[in-house]
């Protein structure tokens, strides 16, 4: 039976758990539309969530233009939303400056609760290792939908693999398998 099927993706999480498999590894090269319609198959796609924030500017020209390159192939894919998330400058207790991402977990939770209240979907991907999602996927199954949990071995969570209905490893076969490899132009 076709399932309708909506995909939460984590970027945050994503770029970390490539980087578990190789440190060189960047989710700025990373083929989502072939690894998604690898996912959902013959089912119906309904929609594609991905969070995350826009790296700096000033801080890391290059990496800034990798990210936006990945942002706009994203955003050309059909049914991909992208919510794009603050970044908040912080200190650690050397007084080292770093950021972290506010506001990604707490849009995905919401996405995927609003749109299976409204049943727009059979079956929740979600593309993250969190345990904080471990209650979302227990709610959402609890309004009978399933949820599959895509993650990294390295950052995933017991508690959240404990709640999906089913789970998988991104592992270094696959990442390389959906790598985007630029098309030569002749």
């Amino acid at each position: 039976m076709v399932k309708r099927v909506s995909i939460y993706i984590d970027g945050a999480n994503f770029v970390y758990g490539l980087k578990t498999l190789n440190p060189k590894y960047s989710d700025y090269h990373f083929d989502f539309e072939n690894f998604i319609k690898k996912l959902v198959g013959k089912n119906d796609l309904i929609d594609i969530f991905y969070y995350n924030a826009s790296l700096k500017q000033a801080i890391n020209p290059r990496r800034f233009r990798e990210q936006q390159k990945l942002l706009a192939r994203l955003r050309k894919m059909i049914k991909c939303k992208v919510i794009l998330c603050k970044r908040q400058k912080r200190f650690n207790k050397d007084d080292e400056e770093y950021y972290t991402i506010k506001g990604d977990d707490i849009n995905l939770a919401l996405d995927m609760l609003n749109e299976a209240w409204k049943n727009k979907y059979d079956k929740a991907i979600l593309i993250s290792g969190d345990g904080d999602f471990a209650p979302l996927v227990k709610y959402v199954k609890n309004k009978n939908k399933k949820v599959e949990v895509i993650s990294f071995s390295k950052l995933a969570s017991k508690n959240l693999i404990n709640e999906a209905d089913k789970f998988s490893f991104i592992n270094k076969k696959t990442a390389n398998k959906f790598f985007h490899r630029e098309r030569k132009k002749k």
